[in-house]
């Protein structure tokens, strides 16, 4: 695969159901060219939502699944631009939107390894105990790459942002549920994360907490 695809391309390739582009997006670098510097990780984990479209596979672990909002609007957009939010209250959590315009589905960009701007990352992440740490986990990559709920909707294929394929596609890939996904959507039903098989950046798995009466 060719990793300088034009954005045209790559945009193409990216409005394809997102289970689809999952496997081509692991091992490609995303990179972050804010006024502090520049930052690229290169995605190891990914997981797969999509929106209330698809009547064959309901996806009621998606931020989508009751439909539109001012949050989720960006799901919606056109293909390569992110989507972020803000979550318990303290993290930010990425995603790459897939999927023709109009059509809500993107992939939540789990994990990564910092493969450029090191230094930046360890200011923005100062309690990352170990270099495979700091993009370890939805939290700690936006956090590294430095993005917030303002970069949502923004297009992750224009300056300030760069997405780069990997030049050969990766072969030894693993699938499973998603992590903390309440309910049905985080059943073995929905096994749409996806990371490179044995890479140390990608996260641990965990189910959602079961709550007691």
């Amino acid at each position: 695969m060719d990793s300088h695809l034009t954005p045209e391309a790559l945009r193409g390739l990216l409005s394809q159901d997102p289970r689809t582009v999952a496997p081509l997006l692991l091992g490609a670098v995303l990179t972050h060219e804010s006024h502090s510097g520049p930052v690229a990780v290169r995605i190891t984990e990914v997981e797969a939502y999509l929106g209330p479209e698809d009547s064959l596979h309901p996806d009621p672990g998606s931020h989508t699944f009751r439909g539109q909002t001012r949050r989720n609007a960006p799901m919606f957009g056109p293909a390569g631009h992110l989507y972020v939010y803000f979550t318990y209250g303290m993290h930010h959590c990425t995603n790459i939107v897939c999927g023709p315009e109009g059509v809500a589905s993107a992939l939540l960009l789990r994990a990564g390894e910092v493969v450029a701007g090191e230094e930046l990352a360890l200011v923005r992440r100062p309690t990352s105990k170990a270099r495979k740490d700091l993009a370890s986990g939805p939290a700690r990559f936006a956090t590294s790459l430095g993005l917030t709920t303002a970069d949502s909707g923004r297009d992750a294929l224009a300056a300030p942002f760069r997405l780069e394929l990997p030049a050969d596609p990766a072969t030894d890939i693993s699938s499973g549920p998603r992590v903390g996904v309440s309910g049905a959507g985080g059943s073995d039903n929905y096994p749409w994360r996806f990371w490179l098989s044995g890479d140390p950046t990608v996260s641990k798995y965990k189910a959602a907490k079961v709550r007691t009466a």
